[in-house]
């Protein structure tokens, strides 16, 4: 039989893959050889797909709360289930112990505040519906319980919700750790000024937030740094410290940012929510018009306000405890990077030589060396040239304007950086880290895995953080996998592991891309080309498996990590890599009039660095002196690059003069650093404290791109986890025993399987499950103590053998059922169809007999009916004919009588109604009249009026006209007098008109009403006369009676006279 059969059967419910939804839901309608034909729900769409591509599906239709409780454990399975979740707003689901938490994109107040905290406090991971709370509980009770350190890592990536999630941690962890009741201890104990432990940790999120998130694509607060926040607790379970620990700060969003992207929150809200005297003191303006800035459209975000949100960064600032002399500080140069974005420079006439434009490029110089603390000429002299340290002496080079843009983009780039790691320390100082502490919760708040079209440093270095990451949280399913194991007693010693350790070995190992990267970077004019070829030609990285060669790109490299391959482009690699501060800056830096700007590039001290350069002991160091590299030939330095691969280097400048320490030359000892071996060791430190501490995952998704509430892309959530490593939790877990199920929950499902043993009372569930598994014909699975364990597969060759079974059980089933109730449809539709016949054939034989005896009554009556009808037909009929026609005729004489008087009634009302109907239209017309002879007189008075003004104007004629007008104006008034009595009048007529017309309809009612009782009085005689006529007809009939029962009596005498008269003439006969 073909592989197809094995899970599946016609009817099974499947997924198969879909380019727009990824999966979609279908049934098998077909199984062929090599393949199934499926149709999909939805549209009802046949497609042939491969049996191994089509998982089946779970019967859960709303999912369930932990993923491994699922019958079938796969990436449709896990997608679905987040997906049916997610649109009941249940945003968090478990795997195992990892929680996968979903942004909603809207506000949520029913999940989070400390009414969902008492619920969570205490209880045990898995009691309640799925949590963040619950994570964050499990890890303190954890810690308490075992005084050992908990980590919480947060990942997912931009947009997802990592912060927002991080913060809910830490404010449970506060809650926990007494936040109330420590305040109230301190105010009762009159300390009422300090700011708690607690409260310092919260409020040092938003001023985080403030120098390192900014708005992104796909998020408006997206962090762009990571973040490792340990707090510290004593035995007590009270917070006692916390330290802040941040990694990989993006410094190229400084001076480039991307349309419509903006840079670093704390730029928009210094400008837009300085004060008057604050935007004089640092010479502030619109963030419109600073470079850095402008580059992107974007310098406001829907539903923020920079100014507010400034206000909160001071208060912030102020909680935390950061003094006002160094926030001031702090705020100056912000200012400062600002207006080193706008100094443009020109060509010198020397050729390859720059300076500062005149004009606003100069203002702006003038303005960051003050905010600085620097002279405006040394702060020009240090970014349009560079100084080199030869064997003859110092050499100072000027720099073109390209070169002087990257130089002053290089000094705003580590003066943010700098200032940023001081922002973190004085947190951290503010704060005081309890090194003596009982234990410790960290909270890691770490960028996800990135893929772009274009793949930067960035992207390489957050994919190594989270390879590591990877590892590490591989490690600890794998070990919970194990745990599990052992609690339920099975042999797991055959299960392998396949972890990513071959990924980070091509990264990070001993000749890896970090290595040659940094190798490169030590080369003044080495390029990507130099440093593409380097990856391409070295045996260590070209020999990997995860290693690639774009065909299409000769700068360019793609490694195949956990989450799927990223090309990435070396262009920028060379340029981001190099950390040092430029010894021109350092020198004008660290001689600044600001103690802030001092405190951030301190003199460094050459005695301390070639001291430590000789303790490290153990690992071969050396210092090499380079006398003079142009005069070197190619063999010699390719010799000595290669004696320099297998040391730890040390780069010294030689200084002129006697070699005192008091020369005035610059330092020396200056150790070479790159951000891809700082970002190594600090991950490694976090790596390191990580094992050392029980870990806990948060998974953050992003439902789409859109950033909307509601909206559920499969495809982009897919991706995510696999970013994220579910799907390899999932496939860790499918490596061993993927199918974990209760022996009760086991033998309610799968007892058609083997009813017989179900029904023993003398097994109990395990034996049951045994019993099932050894008929079923399955091979490797495990009995635990309290579950059973199966291999991939085997739940789904159950499922189809227990669906074969309940079918062929359901149409046997079927076959009798369906022939008993054919049969009893039968029984009964005869026993209906007799007893309808007998009650319809009783039914015409009783209709029969009544007709029967009926017609013989009709009989009866008709002969005696009709022997008095025809003997009194006449007299009778005579007699009411009579009677009918009086009755009738005075009747007709009263109706006339009636009709005649209503005639009369409605010809009065009609005169009456059409007098007063044409009285008022005659009314109408007169003052309709009247009011036109009144306009026209007013009209023709006005022309009059008009003229006589016109005429008024000559003065001989002035009174006389004055004083016709006077008249004519009285004759017009006593026109209207006459108009409003004739009104008046009208009024008068109608109201008469009106009381006539109730007269007459009083007049009509009483005539209808005697009317109608003339009628009654009709009706009542005309039955008078019936009741006289049947009193008549009565006597009549009793008089008949009487005039019959004498005719018998007559009959009878005469016959007896006759038979006397007969036997008297017999008898004289004789």
């Amino acid at each position: 039989m073909a592989t197809a059969t094995v899970v599946h059967a016609v009817g099974s419910k499947v997924w198969v893959k879909d380019d727009a939804e990824s999966w979609v839901k279908a049934e098998v309608q077909k199984i062929e050889k090599d393949a199934l034909i499926v149709a999909l729900e939805e549209s009802g769409e046949l497609r042939k797909v491969k049996s191994e591509e089509a998982p089946l599906q779970n019967v859960d239709s709303r999912g369930v709360e932990d993923m491994t409780r699922l019958s079938y454990l796969h990436e449709p399975g896990v997608l679905w289930n987040i997906k049916s979740r997610y649109q009941f707003d249940d945003i968090y689901t478990y795997t195992g112990s990892i929680l996968i938490a979903v942004n909603p994109f809207a506000p949520l107040p029913h999940l989070y505040g400390p009414h969902m905290m008492d619920q969570y406090r205490g209880v045990d991971l898995g009691d309640l519906s799925p949590h963040v709370y619950a994570i964050a509980d499990a890890a303190y009770r954890q810690m308490r319980k075992e005084l050992k350190g908990q980590s919480i890592l947060v990942s997912g990536e931009s947009g997802a919700g990592k912060t927002e999630t991080s913060k809910l941690i830490m404010k449970y962890l506060a809650y926990m750790g007494g936040y109330m009741q420590a305040a109230n201890r301190r105010i009762s104990s009159g300390n009422g000024g300090g700011r708690s432990v607690e409260e310092q940790v919260l409020e040092s999120n938003p001023l985080l937030e403030a120098f390192g998130n900014a708005k992104t694509v796909r998020n408006n607060n997206s962090s762009r740094f990571g973040k490792y926040v340990e707090i510290n607790f004593h035995k007590e379970g009270g917070i006692s410290g916390a330290a802040i620990r941040t990694y990989l700060l993006e410094r190229s969003r400084v001076v480039s940012v991307n349309n419509p992207e903006r840079s670093y929150h704390i730029f928009y809200q210094l400008c837009d929510g300085a004060s008057p005297q604050e935007r004089a003191r640092w010479f502030l303006k619109p963030a419109q018009e600073f470079h850095y800035l402008n580059q992107s459209t974007c310098f406001d975000i829907p539903g923020d306000s920079n100014a507010e949100e400034y206000k909160r960064t001071v208060t912030a600032m102020a909680k935390v405890g950061i003094p006002p002399q160094q926030r001031e500080a702090v705020f100056a140069t912000v200012a400062a990077v600002l207006h080193l974005g706008n100094i443009s420079f020109v060509e010198e006439r020397e050729a390859d030589s720059s300076k500062v434009a005149p004009g606003p490029a100069y203002e702006h110089l003038q303005a960051a060396a003050a905010l600085l603390g620097v002279d405006k000429d040394g702060l020009e002299h240090a970014l349009t040239t560079r100084s080199r340290m030869m064997r003859e002496g110092v050499i100072v080079s000027p720099l073109n304007v390209r070169s002087a843009l990257d130089n002053r983009d290089s000094l705003a780039k580590i003066i943010y950086a700098k200032m940023f790691d001081w922002l973190v320390a004085a947190i951290n100082a503010a704060i005081g880290e309890d090194r003596n502490c009982a234990a410790s919760v960290g909270v890691l708040d770490i960028y996800g895995f990135e893929s772009f079209d274009f793949n930067d440093l960035e992207q390489f270095c957050i994919n190594l953080a989270n390879e590591k990451l990877q590892q590490h949280f591989n490690q600890h399913v794998f070990k919970q996998e194990q745990a599990e194991y052992e609690r339920e007693q099975i042999d797991w010693s055959y299960i392998q592991f396949v972890d990513n350790q071959d990924v980070l070995d091509l990264i990070e190992g001993k000749l890896g891309v970090l290595d040659l990267l940094d190798e490169q970077c030590r080369f003044p004019t080495s390029t990507n080309k130099d440093l593409a070829e380097k990856l391409y030609n070295t045996p260590s990285v070209r020999g990997s498996a995860r290693f690639n060669k774009p065909k299409l790109s000769q700068t360019a490299f793609t490694i195949q990590h956990y989450a799927g391959p990223v090309t990435y482009q070396t262009d920028n690699f060379l340029d981001k890599n190099k950390d040092f501060v430029v010894a021109e800056h350092q020198q004008l830096l660290e001689k600044s009039d600001r103690q802030f700007v001092r405190q951030l590039f301190p003199a460094p001290e050459p005695a301390a660095d070639a001291a430590d350069g000789s303790a490290k002991g153990s690992a071969p160091h050396t210092a090499i002196k380079l006398n003079s590299v142009g005069s070197q030939s190619v063999k010699q330095l390719g010799e000595l690059m290669g004696q320099l691969h297998t040391m730890e280097p040390q780069y010294v400048r030689w200084a002129l003069g006697d070699g005192s320490a008091k020369s005035s030359a610059p330092r020396t000892a200056f150790k070479f650093n790159s951000v891809g071996s700082q970002f190594k060791k600090q991950l490694g430190e976090l790596m390191g404290q990580l094992h050392t501490m029980e870990p806990h995952y948060v998974r953050c998704v992003k439902p789409n791109g859109l950033n909307q509430p509601g909206l559920f892309e499969s495809s982009n959530v897919l991706h995510q986890l696999r970013c994220g490593g579910v799907l390899e939790a999932v496939r860790i877990s499918c490596a061993g025993f993927p199918s974990k199920r209760p022996y009760l929950d086991f033998v309610e499902h799968f007892w058609p399987l083997a009813p017989e043993l179900y029904h023993r009372k003398d097994l109990d569930d395990r034996q049951v499950t045994e019993g099932v598994l050894r008929l079923s014909g399955l091979q490797g699975y495990q009995l635990g103590v309290s579950k059973v364990f199966l291999r991939a597969g085997q739940m789904a060759v159950l499922d189809k053998q227990r669906t074969e079974k309940l079918s062929k059980a359901a149409v046997l089933l079927q076959r009798f059922a369906r022939g008993y109730l054919g049969r009893l449809y039968y029984k009964q539709s005869q026993q209906a169809v007799v007893r309808l016949q007998s009650w319809g054939r009783g039914m015409l034989a009783r209709r029969q007999a009544r007709a029967l005896r009926e017609q013989r009554a009709v009989t009866v009556i008709q002969k005696a009916w009709r022997s008095y009808k025809m003997r009194q037909q006449y007299q009778e009929v005579l007699y009411n004919i009579t009677h009918l026609q009086a009755m009738y005729r005075g009747l007709g004489a009263r109706k006339q009588y009636a009709e005649m008087q209503r005639q009369l009634s409605a010809l009065v009302v009609q005169s009456n109604w059409r007098g007063a109907k044409q009285h008022k239209v005659f009314m109408a017309l007169r003052n309709a009249a009247l009011v036109v002879q009144g306009a026209f007189r007013c009209k023709y008075a006005l022309l009059e009026l008009r003229q006589l003004k016109t005429e008024a104007r000559e003065a001989t004629k002035l009174l006389e006209d004055k004083k016709a007008l006077e008249n004519k104006v009285k004759e017009v008034q006593g026109t209207l007098e006459l108009v409003q009595g004739q009104r008046n009048e009208l009024r008068q007529e109608v109201k008469e008109l009106k009381a006539a017309l109730a007269e007459a309809q009083a007049a009509q009612r009483a005539v209808i009403e005697e009317r109608n009782v003339a009628h009654e009085a009709a009706r009542a005689e005309a039955a008078a006369q019936l009741k006289a006529a049947r009193e008549g007809a009565a006597a009549a009939e009793a008089k008949l009676a009487e005039a019959q029962a004498a005719a018998a009596a007559e009959t009878q005498r005469v016959a007896a006279e006759k038979a006397e008269l007969d036997k008297q003439l017999k008898v004289a006969q004789v």
